[in-house]
């Protein structure tokens, strides 16, 4: 998973370029690429780990640009903000709350247009929070959280 600020419009435009027929893998992962390169923003990310689930919910500030890790596992999405995300049937604009179920295997791509808050459900069985990473992705290195060791820490913390 990779996040970027919107800078300037030149960067916004590439994101545009690359986010246009973005359900095609090649074409996140470009993008993902592009935004590695990029001054990464801090997600706060936060999990919470009941009765066989995990909730792993992020805020995301407004003018990023995101993309997310491709889930092994069917989810849940709640969401609360407004931004434009790709879906299984292309560039949707989600404003408010929403709650969404999301098929395993799909990797998402999108600009955030106001602060976000974002919580993916998934079922586990496990407990520590690098372990659930590595069940839910198969891109766990990429994460923010593995990226980070500030971030990683501040997870263990809440779970304490």
């Amino acid at each position: 998973m990779s996040e970027i600020e919107l800078v300037d419009p030149e960067t916004e435009q590439r994101v545009i370029q690359l986010l246009t027929g973005a359900d095609d893998p090649e074409k996140i992962e470009a993008l993902e690429e592009y935004a590695l390169q990029q001054p990464q923003v801090d997600l706060q990310t936060s999990h919470v780990v009941h009765g066989g689930m995990c909730a792993r919910t992020i805020i995301i500030p407004a003018g990023t640009v995101m993309t997310g890790a491709r889930l092994n596992k069917d989810n849940i999405i709640v969401m609360v903000g407004d931004l434009v995300v790709t879906t299984a049937e292309g560039l949707r604009r989600l404003t408010g709350y929403h709650v969404l179920p999301v098929a395993k295997g799909f990797k998402r791509a999108g600009v955030i247009l106001q602060d976000t808050y974002w919580t993916t459900f998934v079922r586990t069985d496990k407990t520590d929070i690098r372990d659930i990473e590595d069940e839910m992705t198969d891109e766990s290195a990429r994460l923010q959280t593995r990226r980070d060791g500030i971030a990683y820490e501040r997870a263990q913390q809440l779970e304490a």
